[in-house]
């Protein structure tokens, strides 16, 4: 064995953060065509979530002054429940938004902790998802251990 390849093997260079990123886009490269059905449906949900937000805003529930205070700690309900499901929607829509770039950039379907294709099941029922089953199974075991 050469002095120069041992060296080479230990030394961390920058390029190899970019054989990552080009091995990954290699990957996927050729299955641009295989996620265009989830790219659709990605674009569909985004359109309608953000459809029904101007639509919301347009139409707003304004806060009404009720004659009982049930009614109106149960509108305080209803709407503390809205905020709640607004600030969901909102979340998955920049998860959405992500995705959408991942298939711009060639690294979707991609786990993004072994760097293994994600099967395309999963990624059918979880689109915006960014880990296969093994290394979500993973994650989810560590963060209950956490707990």
């Amino acid at each position: 064995m050469k002095a120069g390849s041992f060296a080479k093997r230990i030394s961390p260079t920058p390029s190899a953060a970019q054989s990552v990123t080009s091995k990954r886009r290699a990957k996927t490269a050729s299955q641009g065509k295989k996620y265009a059905a989830i790219r659709r449906d990605l674009e569909r949900q985004r359109k309608a979530m953000l459809d029904e937000v101007v639509e919301g805003l347009a139409n707003p529930n304004g806060q009404e002054a009720f004659p009982d205070v049930s009614d109106q700690a149960s509108a305080e309900a209803e709407q503390n429940f809205s905020m709640r499901i607004r600030e969901r929607e909102q979340r998955l829509i920049k998860k959405i938004d992500e995705a959408l770039e991942r298939m711009d950039q060639n690294t979707y379907g991609i786990c993004e902790r072994c760097e293994e294709e994600i099967p395309y099941p999963r990624l059918k029922a979880r689109p915006v998802t960014t880990l296969c089953i093994n290394c979500k199974t993973l994650q989810e075991q560590e963060e209950k251990a956490r707990r």
